[in-house]
This record gives C-alpha cells, structure tokens and sequence, in this order.
C-alpha cells in the first residue's frame, strides 16, 4: 500500500506527474540483488520498488494555495505525495491549522540490525508531522525550515506492532520562528512509542 493509501503501481504503472517511473524496474531500491547478487543468509531475497512524481512540477501545482490547502490537497489526491512518503511508505491522512497527521504501517523492510524498525523512520514521521504542522500556518508563498530536531524513543516498533501515527502540534507561530511538538504512538491503543519537538524558521 502506498502513500495516501493507494496501492503503488509499481514500475508498470502510472508514470504519474511527470512522466517518470522513478526507479525504471530497477531490483530494489538501488538496482542490486543483495551484496554481489547474493540471496542472503536463508536464501531469501526481498525485492521491493516503489515510484514517484517529479518534485518539481509538484512544488509548481501547489504554488498558488495556502499551505493548509496544499496538505489538504495531497490528502485527497489533487496533489501527490513527495517522494520520500513513497520511499518509506507513509500517509497524511488529516491536517487543520497548526496540526498534521502521517500514518504508517511498519514493515519488515524498515528493519535495524537488531531486528526492529529503524530509529531513523520514526525520527523521519516525527519531523515530517511537525514540518507540515507548520506548513498549515503559511499563506500561499510561504516557505519554512526545520533549524533543530529532538527525537525520544519510548518502545521499539516492529511490523506486528500495528498502524502507527505521529501527530505534530504547531505549540508557537511567530512571524520569525515557530516551536511544534509531536508524539508517535499506536493507532490501536494509543501506546505512545516516541515522542519529539523541532524549531523552524520563515524564509518568507
């Protein structure tokens, strides 16, 4: 299941905004099978592809909405995804002025050395709820980034945990600067998993 919770066609599918099939049935992320073509330790190879739209001819669609209408846009499909909520598989399913919403399901494929989900898409989800957060705020035109990220993990995820959410909270919007808080935590249950806190700057 893809971003926006719509099955990715793959690399036969819909060539999307622009065109491109992004990785062009390339095996895997980069194109290799494994280390030299080798299955791995069981023998058992993963595959996995994913496509995309071109950023750019994005960024120019929603140029002219506000950012609140721009996410809005994205939810309900007017608009793509980004290409990194395709890469990792993730959605914004809700959004209001100064709040957003990402939901993911985590999957054996996101998975450390140790056998759980990696720190780095948690601090991915956090940082990308907290961004759109403040994205909600801007007029058409307006543009931020993110000057600091502060991530505290609380339970280890893996792919029996469930759908999982990261909301982000904008707590200040100034004309300078905005705060936004965050927190990752089981949809079933509302386990908290970690939890975060970022600063943006206008550029705009």
């Amino acid at each position: 299941m893809s971003a926006l919770g719509e099955r990715d066609p793959g690399v036969s599918g819909d060539p999307g905004v622009s065109g491109g099939l992004g990785v062009s049935g390339d095996l895997g992320v980069n194109g290799d099978l494994g280390v030299s073509g080798d299955p791995g330790v069981n023998g058992k190879l993963r595959v996995r592809t994913f496509t995309w739209e071109d950023p750019a001819a994005t960024a120019a669609a929603g140029s002219g909405l506000s950012g609140l209408e721009r996410m809005r846009a994205i939810i309900d499909g007017t608009l793509p995804p980004p290409p990194i909520a395709r890469l990792l598989d993730f959605a914004l399913v809700e959004v209001e002025h100064g709040r957003a919403v990402f939901a993911i399901e985590p999957a054996e494929w996101m998975y450390n050395p140790i056998g759980s989900v990696h720190g780095g898409v948690a601090a991915t989800l956090l940082d990308s709820c907290m961004g759109c957060a403040v994205h909600t705020t801007l007029p058409a035109g307006g543009a931020y980034t993110t000057t600091d990220l502060q991530v505290r993990y609380i339970r280890a995820i893996s792919h029996d945990t469930g759908r999982v959410l990261a909301e982000g909270r904008v707590v200040h919007a100034g004309w300078r600067t905005a705060t936004v808080d965050a927190r990752l935590f089981v949809e079933a249950d509302g386990r908290l998993l970690a939890h975060g806190s970022c600063g943006c700057v206008m550029l705009t």
